[in-house]
């Protein structure tokens, strides 16, 4: 089964639903049992329901897995993953330029409870071995990162690891299971943030995990259900209705972000572009083998290197709403240093290069005419 149709159909059999052509939306607590000893899969909305079974299921499917989780947002999936793996004296390696809300839960909740965090720069799988060892139980790579669109090579990355028994997981928010499906390419475990572009549409607070080692999925979902760091049915549906226009919506976001990229490459007030689509980034070749396209997300350095240059830019947008998210089908515009990136140390920011004047770029589903008409407006002297 193609990937637009398993995102239309696979995890909910209408047949069990009263033949009702969209999973039912369960809101209730608790289910009742038909007897003291009854097995039966429902009991208490924070251990599963329906709704969210048919999204797990869902999500497994699209990335080729055999178990999904939910969880109440990208972040809640973020931590049961390092609960369920890590324990205090383990170390976790991450990329260095993670995401700021995964840097501030590694520095701020795993580090204080005893597990030692190494940020390292993978961009070459061969640094990865010098920073292994047996107490290395977890390896965090985002690909590609926020905000600069760097690549890491899943597959090369995954080998070294599993060298060391470490186990690999890959936060694929920015990609989607339609460009990148990280566990085909030797990966243990897929994140998700399906706030941006799974449910796409700014609506919904909800993260993903899909796994295939049945061990390891009841560690996480042991996790889930313990910490009850759960969306209700209703983030659930709004997801599920989301995924099945996913296919045609990261089309369209790549189409526009490929011309975007183009377009601002050639402005006289941008410095630098940031996208993996264009053959001067440095990890193109990479995005090229590794993705099916490259994404819709474009970062800018703008010339001037300050907040008020970029202050300026975002403000004077139209369609571009400044706000802290992505991967919705409108527009969007962030500017990292102090939104996204906002919990890292300023000398660590200038260290991975989030600057004061950069903006990270969400683009939509508009028409691209408009898009870059908004984006010459606001960028014109």
């Amino acid at each position: 089964m193609k990937f637009a149709t398993k995102a239309i159909h696979v995890g909910y059999d209408s047949s069990k639903h009263g033949h009702a052509v969209m999973p039912p939306i369960y809101q209730t607590s608790v289910f009742a049992h038909d007897t003291l000893d009854a097995n039966q899969p429902f009991t208490y909305a924070r251990t599963g329901t329906p709704t969210r079974a048919a999204l797990e299921d869902n999500l497994a499917a699209l990335e080729n897995a055999a178990h999904g989780l939910a969880f109440g947002s990208g972040m809640a999936a973020i931590d049961a993953v390092m609960r369920a793996v890590l324990k205090p004296g383990d170390e976790v390696i991450a990329q260095q330029d993670v995401y700021g809300g995964a840097y501030r839960l590694l520095t701020k909740v795993m580090a204080p409870a005893g597990i030692k965090v190494h940020f390292v720069d993978l961009s070459d799988s061969r640094a990865l071995a010098a920073h292994l060892n047996p107490a290395v139980k977890l390896l965090w790579l985002e690909t590609p990162s926020n905000p600069l669109l760097n690549l890491v090579d899943i597959v090369a990355l995954s080998a070294v690891a599993r060298q060391n028994h470490t186990l690999v997981a890959v936060d694929n928010t920015f990609a989607t299971p339609y460009l990148q499906n990280p566990l085909d390419q030797g990966a243990d475990i897929v994140v998700h943030s399906a706030t941006k572009y799974l449910a796409g549409h700014s609506d919904v607070l909800l993260g993903l995990v899909a796994v295939n080692d049945p061990e390891l999925f009841q560690a996480i979902r042991f996790i889930q259900s313990a910490s009850g760091g759960v969306p209700g049915p209703q983030d659930c549906f709004l997801c599920l209705r989301g995924i099945k226009t996913l296919a045609l919506r990261m089309e369209r976001h790549c189409d526009n972000a490929e011309k975007v990229a183009a377009w601002l490459s050639s402005q006289p007030g941008i410095e630098r572009v940031f996208y993996p689509g264009l053959p001067e980034h440095p990890g193109h070749a990479l995005a090229a083998r590794q993705m099916k396209r490259f994404g819709g997300v474009v970062t800018v350095y703008l010339k001037e290197d300050s907040r008020a240059a970029a202050a300026r830019v975002a403000e004077r947008l139209q369609l571009f709403a400044l706000a802290e998210s992505l991967g919705g089908v409108e527009s969007l515009v962030n500017h990292s240093a102090s939104m996204s990136h906002g919990a890292m140390p300023a000398e660590l920011k200038r260290q991975l290069g989030v600057r004061e004047g950069q903006l990270r770029l969400s683009i939509g589903i508009e028409d691209i005419d408009d898009i870059l008409a908004d984006l010459a407006q606001a960028l014109a002297e």
